[in-house]
């Protein structure tokens, strides 16, 4: 998957290139709209990450001419103006996600890769963070190339944290999507299923990607939070 992110705060641009890489996409990065313009008018790119506050051009004008010429690329605007009158203005001129600044770097990712499924009829059965790539429609599971073996309900688990990434499962969420546990179940099977998914996929890894946030639940992420 190819993408382009058009954005002027350059520290901002290397943190998301580096993010979509670690993915799976391919990331071009460039920092005004006018030149943005002239890349999504030659290059099929599919999926664009715009800034609105853009030299040469800024993001809205960008998008309008690109809707004005038929061109359908999937398109998350990001903004640091957060109205509500701003968001309508930017979904109305043809962008399909809308996120304001400051944002996390993994609610990106998780945004793009949910426009790419919305595009393809949730066709997209390939989800991943860093080095840790699953393949659904293929049941495989791999760390920085080597196969990971999960149980059948592990494996669900790390499907359902890999679908949002940076998003917090609570314990009563997980026993609802995983076990479809529509009451407390008083044991601790979510913290001992967490552990085992901990075990096998970090264990060998100086970058941890499941974390805890006491109290609350579970996520994966890059960094903890």
């Amino acid at each position: 998957m190819r993408a382009l992110i058009v954005e002027d705060e350059k520290k901002i641009a290397s943190h998301l290139k580096r993010a979509l890489g670690e993915a799976g996409f391919s990331a071009d990065v460039l920092h005004r709209g006018d030149e943005a313009l002239a890349a999504l008018r030659e290059i099929p790119y599919d999926v664009a990450v715009l800034d609105v506050m853009l030299p040469g051009l800024d993001g809205l004008a960008v998008l309008k001419r690109l809707r004005g010429e038929s061109n359908a690329v999937p398109v998350l605007m990001l903004t640091a103006r957060g109205q509500v009158n701003e968001r309508v203005e930017g979904l109305e001129s043809g962008a399909d996600d809308y996120l304001a600044k400051p944002f996390a770097i993994e609610e990106v990712v998780a945004r793009v890769r949910a426009l790419l499924r919305r595009r393809s009829g949730d066709s997209l059965t390939i989800y991943g963070i860093a080095d840790l790539t699953m393949d659904v429609s293929r049941r495989g599971v791999t760390r920085a190339g080597a196969k990971i073996e999960l149980t059948a309900r592990e494996f669900s688990l790390l499907e359902l944290l890999l679908r949002s990434p940076g998003h917090v499962f609570t314990r009563t969420q997980i026993c609802e999507k995983v076990w479809e546990y529509h009451f407390d179940p008083g044991t601790n099977i979510v913290d001992v299923y967490i552990q085992r998914l901990r075990q096998k996929i970090d264990h060998d890894s100086s970058l941890k990607l499941l974390h805890t946030m006491r109290g609350v639940g579970y996520y994966l992420a890059l960094e903890p939070s």
